[in-house]
């Protein structure tokens, strides 16, 4: 597979406004740890091969333990290495990601109004809708994990 065009030098302006977004995001109050946590979980639910790469070596690289990052595709029998925020966040991310199915759950959003308060919980959905924005860029231009 070829990448496709380079939004970021084709469209600058919006690739900016996307960056201005994400660099909001990462000054959030979110955890660290939790924002690599939904980038991970988005990317894998959109198969972006590049942003799955790049966020996996994000969390390494801030000493999360590569066996937890593994499990995170398979969380749900593998729940009890997660924290109950964890998996309040990868809910969330599920969810939000995959709105077509049922969207956000009553559940889901009540867990995480309980867990992290409204407004981390306006983070946390803003840095799902974020993820899944530049996935879409990522798996539409078929970029590619650089080693």
């Amino acid at each position: 597979m070829e990448q496709r065009i380079a939004m970021g030098s084709l469209y600058p302006g919006a690739y900016k406004a996307m960056d201005a977004l994400d660099q909001l995001v990462a000054k959030s109050s979110i955890d660290k740890w939790y924002k690599e946590l939904i980038r991970i979980k988005a990317s894998q639910i959109n198969g972006c091969a590049y942003c799955v790469h790049a966020h996996t070596q994000d969390a390494i690289a801030m000493g999360v333990d590569a066996r937890k990052i593994n499990l995170v595709s398979v969380w749900n029998e593998a729940h009890n290495h997660f924290t109950e925020h964890e998996i309040c966040i990868i809910k969330f991310t599920e969810e939000l990601t995959l709105l077509p199915q049922k969207g956000l759950t009553t559940e889901t959003y009540d867990m995480g109004i309980s867990l992290f308060g409204p407004v981390q919980t306006a983070e946390i959905i803003m840095a799902i809708i974020t993820i899944n924005a530049w996935n879409r860029i990522g798996v539409g231009l078929k970029m590619q994990p650089k080693f």
